[in-house]
């Protein structure tokens, strides 16, 4: 068993847990009932839902991973491949919140705490 897979999975079940509990109430509801374009209003709303299958099938693959049944070299690429993926959401994520001009953004926009210690456990785990 691989523990830094198993905690990167840990991390991302969570993240995935607060993105269907806490997302669906703070971010998807407000936006899905706000009054603008009804086509973007639409597209914003699958972007929710692709970034749930992300989450979700991460933390399926994070977990098979970290317990070996992928094949070391698969398992190990895979582990690469999502820990890049969620250092880049972090990246993202800081450089909006950085150019956003909203006060303490960093703290506002906190998705990237969790999506950069993903990617550092995933990362050292592979």
């Amino acid at each position: 068993m691989n523990r830094m897979l198993l905690a990167a999975a840990a991390v991302a079940a969570m993240t995935t847990v607060g993105h269907f509990l806490a997302g669906t109430r703070l971010y998807l509801l407000p936006m899905t009932e706000s009054d603008f374009d009804p086509v973007a209003r639409k597209v914003m709303h699958a972007v929710f839902h692709y970034i749930s299958v992300f989450l979700v099938t991460s933390t399926v693959f994070l977990l098979l991973s970290a317990f070996g049944l992928l094949g070391q070299e698969g398992g190990r690429v895979l582990a690469r491949f999502i820990a890049v993926n969620y250092a880049l959401f972090a990246v993202v994520q800081m450089g909006l919140a950085l150019r956003s001009g909203m006060d303490r953004a960093l703290v506002r926009m906190f998705q990237w705490v969790f999506f950069l210690l993903i990617a550092m456990l995933a990362g050292l785990g592979a």
